[in-house]
């Protein structure tokens, strides 16, 4: 077996071992959707308006989850912790910080996105991105926008005011994958996957810091 096919051989296994871990860390992706119209993702940082009758439903809890659900009476709780707390605006932010804290991974600007990770999700990330490195690989990826994000799961400790909300994500990006030589082994530069995560966010309600850390991943 000649030098090149030996090569190219272990170039396989490598990408089949960062294939693997990617999956575990941020999710799956699947799908291709050959020349796409570019999207740029839009985030609404405006507050959410409600016309709110005492007594009746809150639109921007149940406009997200279903009424009457173990979600929606989370969101509530929280909103009596934190009367300024918006579901709409939360949901605004888990957008931005979803395309951040993706598109710094793939590049490996793990130190950009430090403050809004929990220790271990940034050790996991971290050793990741490590990996990619010791073998020579780095990953050019571009963000195309956000298919589909919903409320997944809420929830609310009253005794510590700790609040946590599981967000579902389908992503859109690009990526591949380069070798040392600059050459593909895994993906292709015009083709769109969707990437699909389970992120929670969590945050003690309550005090002065309003951000909250990505706690959790899965997908």
């Amino acid at each position: 077996m000649n030098s090149p096919i030996i090569q190219l051989l272990v170039l396989a296994g490598i990408a089949v071992f960062l294939i693997l871990r990617l999956k575990s860390v941020l999710g799956t992706r699947d799908g291709f959707e050959k020349e796409p119209e570019p999207r740029t993702p839009k985030i609404d940082a405006r507050r959410a308006e409600f016309e709110v009758i005492e007594g009746g439903p809150d639109r921007d809890i149940i406009d997200h989850v279903p009424e009457g659900s173990d979600e929606a009476k989370a969101l509530a709780d929280m909103k009596r912790v934190e009367p300024d707390f918006s579901v709409s605006e939360f949901l605004g932010g888990a957008r931005g910080a979803y395309e951040m804290i993706l598109m710094a991974f793939e590049r490996g600007e793990m130190e950009e996105i430090r403050s809004f990770l929990a220790e271990d999700v940034f050790e996991s990330f971290a050793e990741v991105v490590e990996a990619r490195n010791q073998q020579g690989l780095t990953i050019e990826a571009e963000f195309v926008g956000v298919r589909e994000m919903h409320i997944h799961r809420a929830t609310f400790d009253a005794e510590t005011r700790q609040a946590e909300i599981t967000v579902r994500f389908v992503g859109e990006l690009t990526s591949v994958v380069r070798d040392k030589d600059g050459q593909i082994v895994e993906g292709k530069p015009s083709e769109i996957k969707r990437q699909k995560d389970i992120w929670t966010f969590a945050r003690t309600l309550g005090f002065d810091d309003p951000n909250w850390q990505l706690v959790a991943t899965g997908e």
